[in-house]
């Protein structure tokens, strides 16, 4: 089952790309929407038959693949990993149906979005070091074209600006992985083993360095994080939806799943200056967020602020810590999709994204109301009000820091306290006032290019009252990653 997370998507991709008889997009765009429906209900299925009390991994597959350098085919599935198999097939699913129905070279577009969450899901489940660095890998190459291609008037920089960034990534993590092996004198890269091997401190800090930059660089953190607002801003909506949502969260998956499952005694070293590092992180990216003019670059920078929570939660390595760091990746990815939808509707019906130029969306009669709406409770959501997922999330990642790092603690939460300020400058001067000349006669906004937010809401909000839908799939799973069992 879960090599059909994979394997379905990427048949997929083959299938559209090489269609043999010449169809209009939105034959392709339909075709991408059935795939990635089957994938969201596949993953509901998994989700049904998993063991919410068993920490070990569950509907594992071991395959022999290159026997020679240690490489196999093995996938396996936990609390850590299946919230996010979650997110990335639902926000596939939403990236899809929110393209355009007329997108330029649309065999090749829905093929690469294909691809991208092949490479995500496969990073997700694979037990494997080597495995996990090729899917890790695989991923840049549909998202360097998706945003060379279909982004805006910088699209070719953004785009090499990610490449070579991510790329750098992937070379830190594959030599920590690389000479963990070498040190251990282990005979395969298959996580489970390489767990059980004991290292002494000077060793773990060597090879959890270029794993705590790789991983930086991809969540990203200050200061590895200057490629992410431009990739942000030339990205079309839908992938900024996925960019966001989805790939962010192979940073801090990898941070989770191996600097603290690996080398948790080094982790637990670094761990005071990894929570400074990731309250400067959110303070910055506040920061930053107060000063910009463009929509898209004021969410671009929110969540370099939020992802610098999981660092945090991260750090603190308790039970409820570690559970509200992957509370947190799910929040932010439900958050995020939804703010980056919305403003991409403005764009579309207004031309601009520049804060100073709009004024007066809210109006009822001839502006965006249901947009407005929709943005002042996703602006709510971020801000952390409560009976919304963001709530739950930050006060689990706080609660569970504040007792070992008070201070980083107290600097994200002066983050958090920004985000209600850059946000509400936005929904002022964007939404409110009177509506200008130029924006009098804007489209009407139809109903079905809303549901993508709408069903984002729906899941922010419902896991914000019942967070147990979210926190008892993680609960065992971070238990077993702080004691090695």
């Amino acid at each position: 089952m879960l090599s059909a997370l994979i394997i379905i998507p990427l048949i997929g991709a083959i299938l559209i790309a090489f269609f043999p008889i010449k169809k209009p997009s939105s034959f392709y765009r339909l075709l991408a929407i059935i795939l990635a429906s089957f994938l969201v209900i596949l993953t509901l299925i998994i989700g049904f038959q998993f063991d919410l009390n068993n920490p070990n991994i569950q509907f594992a597959q071991d395959i022999p693949w290159i026997t020679d350098i240690g490489l196999s085919y093995h996938l396996g599935l936990d609390g850590l990993s299946f919230p996010l198999i979650f997110i990335n097939s639902l926000l596939t699913l939403i990236a899809i149906y929110a393209s355009s129905k007329s997108v330029e070279r649309s065999q090749f577009y829905y093929a690469l979005i294909l691809i991208l969450n092949t490479g995500v899901s496969g990073a997700f489940l694979a037990q494997d070091l080597l495995l996990f660095f090729l899917f890790y890998e695989l991923e840049i190459i549909p998202l360097y074209f998706l945003i060379a291609i279909w982004g805006g008037k910088r699209r070719g920089y953004a785009a090499m600006k990610f490449l070579l960034y991510t790329t750098v990534s992937g070379i830190l993590v594959l030599a920590s992985f690389l000479g963990l092996v070498w040190l251990t004198g282990a005979d395969s890269f298959a996580y489970e083993p390489l767990r059980s091997h004991t290292l002494s401190l000077s060793n773990q800090l060597l090879l959890i360095a270029p794993l705590l930059v790789g991983v930086f660089i991809k969540i990203p953190i200050f200061p590895f994080h200057t490629w992410l607002p431009d990739a942000h801003v030339e990205a079309s909506t839908p992938i900024s939806v996925l960019l966001a949502g989805v790939l962010l969260k192979l940073g801090t998956y990898g941070l989770l799943r191996f600097a603290v499952g690996l080398f948790l005694n080094a982790w637990v070293y670094l761990a005071p200056w990894m929570a400074i590092l990731a309250g400067i992180s959110a303070l910055y990216g506040a920061s930053c967020a107060i000063a910009q003019k463009d929509m898209k670059k004021v969410v671009a920078y929110s969540s370099i602020a939020h992802m610098a929570y999981i660092l945090l939660a991260a750090s603190a390595t308790t039970r409820l810590s570690i559970t509200a760091s992957v509370f947190q990746m799910v929040s932010h990815g439900l958050i995020s999709a939804l703010l980056f939808m919305l403003v991409g509707v403005v764009y579309k019906k207004t031309g601009t994204r520049d804060v100073e130029s709009l004024r007066g969306l809210l109006n009822p009669e001839r502006g965006l109301p249901v947009t407005g709406g929709l943005m002042i409770l996703g602006v709510m959501a971020s801000s952390g009000l409560p009976g919304m997922v963001g709530f739950i999330s930050e006060f689990l990642v706080f609660r569970g820091s504040f007792p070992i790092f008070p201070i980083p603690t107290l600097l994200c939460l002066v983050g958090t306290g920004l985000t209600a300020v850059y946000f509400l400058l936005v929904i002022n001067k964007v939404f409110f006032g009177r509506l200008t000349e130029s924006l009098a006669h804007l489209p009407r906004v139809r109903w079905v290019e809303h549901a993508p937010a709408f069903a984002l809401l729906l899941f922010i909000i419902a896991f914000g009252i019942q967070p147990s839908w979210v926190v008892h799939w993680s609960e065992v799973q971070a238990v077993a990653l702080l004691t090695g069992s």
